[in-house]
């Protein structure tokens, strides 16, 4: 065994209850890492292309990485994998908390599950032992009753959980994973995946040390960072979280307003990460071994939304997808919203992103009160908006068709409904504006999963690179300053090279907001600390090709379930103008896209006339295996 890994990976066939331990030839962890690009592999290897994702034939990957387990900061994350029921491409999403590192200590890198069981179950894991238990009796209940029980049940508080809620196990296109309550494996529907597997929760108890090949220096390396670099301040992401950018994004016109008509709210200041923190805020949740907590935890007593703080707290993109995305500025509302959610484990992106389609298409006459059972579902009405998520979340009525997702719903609906649905390959618009972050275009339209903001750093992060600025992303070779609404082939340069290093992000489980530019520890950093924790003489390149490798494995994925570039779109609303705010007329040119899109593709390696990876460059990144 070498360094950072444990060198096993857990097998779990629940159709036939075997339970099997596979050990990874080495070459896997260097070549992949762990994360997005290690399920990848084993997607492509495994999984037959067109299968139903609901059905027990599909695979749910959850996977660390070699860094998972050790001291840093944000290398914590857990990426789940498989296809997903939303899309029908690639399912893949992260999550922080403590699952991941917990499954190290157990002995395992990762997890792979296939089949279905007949009856619910659940999986114990602890210390490099494995079995299948009953969940009958945890079938149907909230997520913190799972929870709970499941601790009580195991002799051990400190048992780690993921699980879906009864979201997943009514096969909400857009369920989650969550672990512990508030850290979400979110989007593209891999809780749906999960249900059809009457796989109720897997929990995770391990004790044993990840080994790392030179561990004085991989802690100097943490107690630089924290002591060095991480110095909080008012208004930062301790302070405020993610909401700290309502404001700020709302006054340069680019906050999500009424279904992205507008980009301007003038509620943005009610649900603010300065109200959340002066208002409803109790305390500042963090995950493993991250000194950052920026995770909210919130309370609500009076009035008619009241808030279990058990529950966590609603991030930006809950925010921002329950607040003004739908005319809503009643924190208290947002955060009831959130909490029920939570409890049932359904992305919030995606939930409000199909009540805001909802609320235009009533208000155009499309959907009466008739089809949402008497609920007024207007922009900005706080209790049919609560009402509508828990709709959704119990598939009820109208949010029975909701829970399909937009794309889905509006072929349903019909009447002229797909002109609302906010969409790209079937998942929802997350909330970030493209047209004022003009790299956002080539993100959501690329991306393999659906509309994701978590692509690469947006704009702003571009816009103080200089020669001799010392700006984070110097390592990369950028070092030209660029606006925001710049749209350019070296803004697309420059996109092409951040969106590599978010790749590389997501193959050793980083939290975005520790590495750099949205935070401080820096990218050489990064490649010393993988030194001491591996032993491996790598570098900054070779690392970024595991990026440059994950990204072109899912781009091989999603072409073999019947995508092409023409899936490389975008809704036509965003090439339409703002019909309000700051950025009032603001647009996405669409000829230019296509003239951008193309020599994106050039610049990875993919042929531009099909959008597919060029032999050359599969040969570069030992990929074909993958299409041979």
């Amino acid at each position: 065994m070498g360094y950072g890994y444990r060198g096993k990976v857990l097998r779990i066939d629940l159709s036939s209850g075997r339970i099997e331990v596979e050990t990874p030839d080495p070459i896997i962890y260097r070549r992949y890492l762990g994360g997005s690009a290690f399920g990848l592999h084993y997607l492509l290897k495994e999984l037959k292309p067109g299968i139903d994702p609901l059905s027990p034939q599909n695979m749910l990957i959850f996977t660390s990485s070699v860094l998972g387990g050790t001291p840093l900061p944000g290398a914590t994350r857990l990426s789940v994998l498989g296809k997903s029921p939303l899309t029908g491409g690639l399912g893949e999403t992260e999550a922080g908390g403590w699952f991941a590192p917990e499954l190290k200590r157990a002995g395992f890198d990762a997890i792979i599950i296939r089949g279905r069981s007949d009856r619910p179950v659940y999986l114990w894991i602890k210390d490099g032992k494995a079995e299948i238990r009953d969940a009958s009796h945890l079938w149907g209940k909230l997520t913190g009753e799972v929870s709970d029980i499941l601790k009580e049940e195991l002799g051990d508080n400190r048992v780690r959980i993921a699980q879906i809620g009864p979201g997943g196990e009514k096969l909400v296109r857009y369920a989650g994973i969550v672990n512990e309550l508030h850290h979400f494996n979110g989007r593209t529907g891999m809780g749906a995946v999960m249900g059809s597997k009457n796989l109720r929760a897997i929990a995770v108890r391990g004790t044993q040390e990840v080994p790392m090949y030179d561990p004085e220096r991989a802690r100097e390396i943490v107690r630089w960072f924290v002591q060095e670099y991480y110095k909080p301040q008012p208004g930062d992401m301790h302070d405020l979280g993610t909401s700290r950018i309502v404001k700020p994004l709302s006054d340069a016109g680019i906050l999500p307003t009424r279904n992205f008509r507008e980009g301007s709210f003038e509620g943005a200041e009610q649900i603010s990460g300065e109200r959340m923190r002066d208002t409803i805020l109790i305390r500042r949740g963090t995950c493993y071994a991250c000194p950052i907590a920026c995770k909210r935890i919130v309370k609500v007593d009076e009035g008619p939304f009241k808030v279990d703080p058990k529950y966590g707290g609603p991030e930006y993109e809950t925010v921002a997808s329950m607040g003004s995305l739908c005319g809503v500025n009643d924190l208290r509302a947002v955060a009831k919203a959130n909490e029920i959610c939570n409890k049932y484990a359904v992305d919030t992106i995606s939930c409000g992103v199909s009540i805001a389609f909802a609320m235009e298409c009533y208000e155009n006459g499309i959907l009466t009160k008739e089809d949402t059972g008497g609920l007024d579902l207007r922009f900005g009405n706080a209790e049919a908006l609560v009402k509508m998520v828990e709709m959704i979340c119990r598939r009820e009525g109208l949010g029975d068709i909701l829970a399909e997702g937009v794309r889905r719903a509006a072929e349903k609906i019909g009447k002229g409904a797909e002109r609302f649905a906010m969409h790209v390959k079937g998942q929802e618009v997350p909330m970030h504006e493209p047209r004022g972050k003009k790299s956002l275009a080539l993100a959501y339209s690329t991306s393999p999963t659906g509309a994701d903001h978590m692509e690469a750093p947006h704009d702003p992060a571009l816009e103080n690179l200089g020669p001799e600025a010392g700006d984070p992303l110097e390592p990369l070779g950028l070092i030209e300053p660029m606006s925001s609404l710049e749209f350019t082939p070296r803004k697309v340069k420059a996109y092409y090279y951040c969106q590599i290093l978010w790749n590389l992000y997501n193959c050793i489980d980083m939290c975005d907001f520790v590495g750099v530019p949205l935070g401080p520890f820096p990218i050489n950093k990064l490649v010393e600390y993988t030194q001491a924790v591996t032993g491996w003489d790598t570098s900054l390149w070779e690392l970024m090709k595991v990026g440059e490798r994950a990204a072109t494995m899912a781009r091989i994925f999603n072409f073999r379930e019947g995508f092409t570039k023409e899936d490389d779109t975008l809704p036509e609303r965003l090439f339409q103008g703002l019909e309000g705010g700051t950025l009032k007329g603001e647009k996405i040119d669409k000829e230019k896209f296509e003239e951008l899109l193309e020599l994106f593709y050039q610049m990875y390696g993919w042929d531009p006339k099909t959008g597919f990876p060029t032999r050359g460059k599969l040969a570069e990144l030992d990929l074909l295996w993958a299409v041979e």
